[in-house]
């Protein structure tokens, strides 16, 4: 993504985000973004952060209200679709309930599980939720030279 300067977002994709955002406070959500041919669609995925709380809280002390899990079987049952449609995968979304938008270091660890990123051309998408409502939202995109994940502007298009 080092060569990407901005992300470009529908408006229809920033409000049905910023929905989302809303409707999960107060805790997380997260989903992506497609691109199928000139058209985006947003995918909601279930944030399964309070079912691993629960089976194993050792393991999983953070609960939805501070961390997402994006169920890994919806995630690949979403990209599989997308890719067979002759679509990508543009970003990755979740929310941050009354905390700003930043991209945490957890929130690197889970795109980069092996150090690099598992999806290198997909933005981040972060959105601070205040109170039930959207304050901010940021994106970040990986960047080669940087080895991290840069702020990137986002123009609604």
């Amino acid at each position: 993504m080092s060569a990407q300067t901005e992300l470009l977002l529908s408006h229809e994709s920033w409000s049905e985000i910023s929905r989302h955002s809303e409707e999960s406070f107060p805790e997380e959500c997260c989903g992506v973004v497609l691109s199928i041919g000139t058209k985006e669609q947003v995918r909601r995925v279930d944030n399964i952060q309070n079912k691993l709380h629960a089976l194993d809280p050792a393991t999983y002390p953070r609960t939805a209200a501070i961390a997402y899990a994006m169920d890994p079987i919806e995630l690949e049952s979403v990209l599989d679709a997308a890719v067979a449609a002759g679509g990508k995968l543009k970003a990755f979304y979740h929310s941050h309930p009354d905390h700003e938008a930043y991209f945490s270091a957890e929130d690197k660890a889970f795109a980069t599980p092996f150090g690099e990123p598992t999806f290198p051309d997909a933005a981040q998408i972060v959105v601070s939720v205040i109170h039930r409502a959207v304050k901010t939202i940021k994106a970040f995109g990986w960047s080669d030279a940087m080895k991290d994940f840069i702020e990137l502007p986002i123009q609604r298009i």
